[in-house]
C-alpha cells in the first residue's frame, strides 16, 4: 500500500508540473509586451552608421591613393573608400573605415584586434609580434601598423574565417577632426610588401579637407 501511495503521489506531482508549464506558456503568449519591447525572436538591431554630416567637409580627411590601385564601391556604410590592389602574390584589398564620433575605439585596442586576426605559422597567437610606430602627417597624429602571419580574420567575438598563410596587414589609424579613420590593407605578403611604400605614401598624403579620395 505504501509503495502504491508513493507512485500515485509521484504521478500527481508530474501532472501538476505539466499543468503549470502549460499555463505558464499560455500566459507568456497572451501577456502583452511593453510598447518599447522589440518583437520576440527578432534579430538584434544592426550598428548604426555615422551620421550624414560627420566626417565630411571640414570634419573629413582627404588622401591620394596610389595610381595602380583600383577604386571600388565600398561594401558597407562604415567604409569611406575601398581599393583593389594587384601584386605578385595575388590581389589584396585596402579599405578606409570611418565609424563616426565616439565610435571605433582607440588606437591600442584596434592594433590588438588587428593582431588578433593573425597567428604564427605554428598556430600560436601572434602576441606582441607587431610592428607599430607613430608619426605626424602635418598636424594629424597617425599610428602605423604592420602584421604578418596566417590570417584568420573574423569579427570580434565571432568565429575565425578560413586560414590564409603568409598574409600581411598594413594599417594606419589617423586622428580626424571629429573621429578616427582606419586605413587597412590585407592580402598576400608578397603583394603588400611590394606595396608598402605606396601605402605609406598614401598615408603621408592625408590632409584635412572636403570629402574623401
Amino acid at each position: 500500500m505504501r509503495s502504491r501511495r508513493v507512485v500515485v503521489l509521484g504521478v500527481l506531482l508530474v501532472l501538476g508540473g505539466l499543468v503549470g508549464l502549460v499555463a505558464e506558456r499560455g500566459h507568456g503568449q497572451t501577456k502583452p509586451l511593453p510598447p518599447d519591447h522589440p518583437p520576440m525572436g527578432a534579430p538584434p538591431p544592426s550598428i548604426p552608421g555615422p551620421t550624414a554630416d560627420s566626417g565630411t567637409g571640414s570634419r573629413g580627411l582627404t588622401w591620394t591613393p596610389p595610381s595602380g590601385w583600383v577604386k571600388e564601391a565600398p561594401s558597407s556604410v562604415m567604409r569611406r573608400a575601398q581599393y583593389r590592389v594587384q601584386g605578385p602574390g595575388g590581389p589584396a584589398e585596402c579599405a578606409v573605415f570611418y565609424f563616426g564620433p565616439g565610435q571605433g575605439g582607440d588606437a591600442a585596442s584596434n592594433v590588438a584586434r588587428w593582431a588578433g586576426q593573425f597567428k604564427r605559422p605554428d598556430g600560436r597567437p601572434l602576441g606582441d609580434a607587431v610592428r607599430r610606430r607613430e608619426l605626424k602627417v602635418g598636424d594629424i597624429p597617425v599610428v602605423m601598423v604592420e602584421v604578418t602571419g596566417t590570417y584568420v580574420g573574423g569579427m570580434a567575438g565571432g568565429p575565425p574565417g578560413p586560414e590564409r598563410p603568409d598574409y600581411m596587414l598594413l594599417g594606419a589609424i589617423a586622428d580626424g577632426p571629429d573621429a578616427r579613420w582606419y586605413f587597412r590593407a590585407v592580402g598576400p605578403r608578397k603583394t603588400l610588401e611590394a606595396q608598402r611604400a605606396a601605402f605609406e605614401s598614401m598615408i603621408r598624403s592625408i590632409k584635412r579637407g572636403r570629402g574623401s579620395a
